[in-house]
């Protein structure tokens, strides 16, 4: 099977990263989407096999001890989030290349395990202030896991200098043109 090239984007929760990322796959690159994995239940009107692959908490421990994970961190307390083996395997069989919505640790769990063909970029939010407002204006969130999700920030952006590139998302429509060109010119080399 040939492997095709993996673009890993990886941010605090409320960095803009899945809207980048859902806004390259409705440009003209060759791209397939990693759906992840994940124990917690959907949010708002995401839907299974489409935005995540919605497991059971004993479901997803199941296939941790079956090895079915490239990479799986428990983000939250009963909360992992994982890419199966699975979803790489069936889109390199299409000659697809890869882009991951994961957070941090996974994303840095992928690059090490697939080093020459994965580009790692790190979304960073303006400052902690935005990504507060950012997290409440979705209103998906209750306030302690707004709480939360910003001591993690904290932590996660700490680990922005182990990725290949660390983008500032503070013009949507900016890190979006950005975005396509780098992830173009690393498809097409070689």
């Amino acid at each position: 099977m040939k492997e095709g090239k993996l673009i890993v984007v990886s941010a605090p929760s409320g960095s803009g990263k899945s809207t980048i990322v859902h806004a390259l796959l409705n440009q003209n690159l060759p791209l397939a989407f990693s759906i992840s994995a994940t124990s917690r239940p959907p949010r708002g009107k995401e839907q299974d096999g489409i935005d995540y692959h919605f497991l059971s908490l004993e479901n997803f421990k199941k296939k941790i001890k079956e090895k079915a994970f490239v990479e799986y961190e428990e983000v939250y307390p009963n909360k992992f989030y994982g890419t199966l083996r699975s979803e790489l395997e069936n889109k390199w069989l299409a000659g697809q290349h890869i882009i991951f919505d994961v957070d941090v640790i996974g994303g840095l769990n992928i690059k090490s395990q697939y080093p020459k063909q994965t580009l790692a970029i790190f979304i960073q939010v303006p400052s902690l202030e935005v990504l507060e407002e950012r997290l409440r204006m979705r209103g998906t969130e209750s306030e302690a896991l707004v709480e939360e999700r910003l001591a993690k920030a904290q932590v996660e952006m700490a680990s922005a200098a182990q990725f290949d590139v660390v983008m500032v998302n503070d013009d949507l429509e900016i890190a979006q043109n950005e975005m396509h060109k780098l992830i173009k010119g690393f498809i097409e080399k070689e």
